[in-house]
């Protein structure tokens, strides 16, 4: 079946209204994209943490280490990849190498048998990532009108995140079929990883006379690091402050085994939260493009602290559900939105450059952040884990580092 038969056209409910774009159709196959690459590591990453802590014996600060390094490696290769893009002229090579990569690694956590070689297969899966993220967004903002660009991204957000539930969903299912046997389960992991890569060749386009730009040969100068707005650094401040108060998601899984969930089942902590994420992001990100982004970043951030509560004080299964189902909450009103304002402060011309930078900058707070948590959990258990948590996103609130740099908006 082509993709078309997926993707909306003009008809579609999605489509203009009040005035306003339609979102265009390269958005819906980047998201699509985007969905079978998240059912492969959603899937892969679900059990990671129970394949470490459990047949390899790993401690959990080692966890958060490698949690930390992984995704810290992402954001940070998004700057290059994202200038490179700009240098091009082209987003569409970085994205299938991105991709393509990341498929590559997915053999390697089966066939792993120590923690150095899960961190391998973690630093490969997310180079992946890194390099096709920024070029990624910077082709979503050049397809789309300034007017949409929160419900563009929201809804690429959305897409994504169904794959985010479907790949632990498929996690709990192969457990239960194969009896708990983590090494089975992690193989199911490659096939989507290249169908994805697949529908990046057959399907992704760059926009009519994108390729003839180019900018410039390094980001690391003054006359580039000089285009850049107070408005953009802001924003870059606030990814910061939110990667700080949002350590990786692998310390909910480990808190669900932690409280008694039987392995086959610890991912349905993945579910619930990316279930969550995945209907709040596309309908908070078209309201963000109505009302006041502040706002929207402020309430976020209530809601992780509130996530973070449930998470620590839980005893049983209800706490620990509703922690995961506002933490999807929280993703969803501030993820999409993020991006929306780095694309609407970016430079002309530096939009691939401008997500490297804020994802040069939230990588190294990921990495801080991990390491903490699992530090925290080590030391002193899980319950300081998730209140160090809360304490980092009540901080934002008192500071007023949500609201100050960006009034404009």
């Amino acid at each position: 079946m082509p993709l078309g038969a997926f993707v909306p056209q003009s008809s579609s409910p999605f489509s203009a209204a009040g005035g306003r774009s339609a979102i265009p159709r390269g958005v819906w196959v980047l998201g699509f994209v985007s969905l079978l690459m998240d059912v492969s590591s959603e899937l892969a990453h679900s059990l990671l943490p129970l394949f470490l802590a459990g047949t390899l014996g790993v401690p959990v600060l080692a966890i958060g280490l490698i949690e930390g390094v992984a995704e810290a490696t992402a954001l940070i290769c998004k700057v290059f990849s994202g200038t490179l893009s700009d240098w091009l002229g082209k987003r569409k090579p970085l994205v299938m190498l991105g991709y393509g990569l990341a498929a590559f690694s997915k053999p390697l956590f089966p066939l792993a048998d120590s923690a150095a070689t899960v961190l391998l297969a973690r630093f490969v899966d997310r180079v992946g990532k890194g390099v096709r993220g920024a070029p990624r967004d910077a082709l979503i903002a050049d397809i789309t009108p300034p007017d949409i660009r929160g419900a563009a991204f929201g809804l690429r957000q959305s897409m994504d995140t169904v794959g985010a539930v479907l790949g632990p969903l498929l996690a709990i299912g192969l457990m239960l079929l194969y009896r708990d046997d983590i090494r089975s389960a992690l193989w199911w992991s490659v096939p989507p990883a290249l169908l994805a890569v697949a529908a990046i060749w057959l399907w992704v386009r760059e926009p009519a006379g994108h390729g003839e730009a180019r900018g410039p040969a390094s980001l690391f100068s003054r006359a580039v690091f000089s285009q850049f707005s107070a408005g953009f650094w802001g924003v870059v401040g606030l990814g910061a402050v939110f990667t700080l108060a949002r350590f990786s998601e692998a310390f909910l899984v480990l808190r669900g085994a932690q409280l008694g969930l039987p392995l086959a089942w610890a991912p349905l902590v993945m579910v619930a939260m990316s279930a969550s994420y995945a209907l709040s992001a596309y309908p908070l990100g078209w309201l963000s493009d109505r009302v006041s982004r502040a706002r929207l970043l402020q309430l976020s951030l209530l809601l992780l602290i509130a996530a973070d509560l449930a998470l620590g004080a839980a005893g049983g299964p209800t706490l620990l559900l509703a922690g995961a189902l506002l933490w999807g909450l929280h993703l969803g009103c501030s993820q999409g939105l993020l991006s929306a304002l780095v694309a609407q402060t970016a430079p002309p011309g530096l939009a691939g450059s401008a997500f490297g930078l804020f994802n040069l900058i939230c990588g190294l707070a990921t990495l801080l952040a991990s390491v903490v948590a699992g530090a925290l959990w080590q030391e002193w258990g899980a319950t300081a884990t998730f209140h160090g948590g809360a304490g980092f996103a009540a901080m934002a609130l008192l500071l007023g580092l949500v609201l100050r740099p960006l009034r404009q908006f």
